[in-house]
């Protein structure tokens, strides 16, 4: 009957955790994602942002699942322990001694190189993402084209096996000598059990304790030390567990930079006095050089005007500035006199429609990468077929199989690839469906 229970209490333990280790993978996912839509544009500009990223996600799913584990697994083990440690204390408390002390120093050993393992991944975090982005850059759609007309192939393959070749040769270092300080301190418990082992005999052989007492004491001993090591081997991933978690929870604590400053003010409707940037110069963070300097520009209400000029001159920049996905170094931008850093910034935006030149084309079908543009109306196909008139994507759709439900791209199954020109005209509608009195196309 206990072995039936047993076999009952470990089947569903598995079920139980498989479920959890599920919730929270996803829960963790999310968490992640839901925080990088709380920061600024300047994170997703900065190289350490995606090393903090990468160190955060890794072996996010099931780190908290071995927290949990472990921990139930040490007070289990500890109970076990304790009651090995009684019977043993009647034969002799020096067993009990001999019994902890041969097996700490292989613990400590083991904690010592968890560290090391975890200080070297979080070390190589850049690599890794240079690893997955050549992985990407050779498997899908986006640089097909280009790697075989140019034959890229095997020169980013031989950079990508060149960095998992060094990757490994780290990992073989790190993991031999790893286990020859296990093999070599695991030693000390091995000498330690037989010591012990020679000891309990000598006792029986003397007839001080019975053939059954030396039968009980090798048995508990070797169980009690077996038990004591896996209490020590938890308690060691419980620490290396933790180290991954503090990547997780030190990303949690980002906090957006650009926030509002003064009084919170709100944007009459509609816009009466018009755009003016004052003395408006901007540098990128980690950059000495200015991006834009002295910029002094008035837009009236229903103007419309054409900024020109060179690759690099800043006509993006000040676009970014606008939308204040940047805030500007210095001078200030005024919408209806109000200056942009005291309103809301979801306000803000959600009265700019700006189209840029790297616009996202989302595998997703018509509807949805017009829709996206106002994301409340994002089912009302008279909206969306408006907003398709007036960008001259109408005649795209007209064309397609399914219409407004077609799928757009060919990462998934019925996609249908659209030209350079088709994509920006639907990119356009995604423009006009926002009500927005201000439009920008870069």
């Amino acid at each position: 009957g206990l072995f039936l229970l047993s076999a009952a209490f470990n089947h569903g333990r598995r079920l139980i955790q498989q479920l959890i280790q599920l919730q929270l993978a996803n829960r963790i996912r999310a968490e992640i994602i839901g925080k990088a839509l709380t920061l600024d544009l300047a994170y997703f500009e900065d190289s350490d942002f995606y090393d903090r990223l990468q160190n955060a996600r890794r072996e996010g799913g099931y780190k908290p699942v071995e927290l949990i584990n472990d921990t139930f697994l040490i007070v289990q083990n500890s109970i076990t322990l304790i009651s090995f440690a009684l019977l043993m204390l009647r034969f002799s408390p020096w067993l009990v001694v001999v019994l902890l002390a041969t097996s700490i120093p292989s613990f400590i050993a083991e904690t010592r190189y968890s560290e090391r393992g975890f200080r070297l991944l979080t070390w190589r975090a850049p690599e890794t993402r240079q690893v997955n982005y050549l992985s990407r850059l050779l498997t899908e759609d986006t640089a097909a084209k280009e790697i075989k007309l140019f034959n890229l192939g095997g020169t980013l393959l031989n950079r990508y096996t060149t960095l998992f070749d060094k990757f490994f040769e780290e990992d073989k270092s790190l993991a031999l000598r790893r286990a020859t300080a296990g093999f070599s301190l695991g030693l000390i418990a091995t000498l330690g059990f037989y010591g012990s082992y020679a000891w309990i005999v000598w006792y029986t052989v003397q007839a001080k304790i019975s053939l059954g007492d030396m039968t009980l004491y090798l048995a508990i001993f070797r169980q009690g030390q077996s038990t004591f090591q896996s209490i020590l081997g938890a308690v060691g991933n419980i620490y290396e567990n933790n180290l991954f978690m503090a990547n997780f929870f030190e990303f949690l604590c980002l906090e957006p930079r650009m926030k509002i400053t003064g009084e919170k003010h709100k944007l009459s409707l509609p816009l009466r006095g018009g755009i003016e940037f004052r003395e408006v110069g901007f540098r990128y963070p980690d950059s000495e050089e200015w991006a834009l300097r002295g910029v002094n520009l008035i837009i009236r209400p229903g103007e419309k005007i054409a900024l020109v000029g060179h690759n690099g001159a800043g006509k993006t920049t000040l676009i970014k500035l606008l939308s204040r996905l940047y805030d500007p170094t210095e001078g200030s931008i005024l919408i209806d006199g109000i200056d942009i850093r005291d309103v809301d910034p979801l306000e803000l935006q959600q009265r700019i429609g700006v189209i840029f030149q790297d616009f996202v084309r989302y595998h997703l079908p018509v509807r949805e990468n017009i829709g996206f543009g106002q994301i409340d109306a994002m089912d009302d196909v008279g909206r969306i077929a408006a907003a398709a008139r007036k960008s001259g994507a109408q005649s795209v759709v007209e064309e397609l199989p399914n219409g407004y439900e077609t799928m757009l791209g060919r990462w998934f199954h019925d996609g249908h690839e659209l030209s350079l020109g088709q994509w920006q005209k639907i990119a356009l509608a995604r423009a006009f469906m926002r009500d927005a009195e201000i439009l920008v196309l870069d």
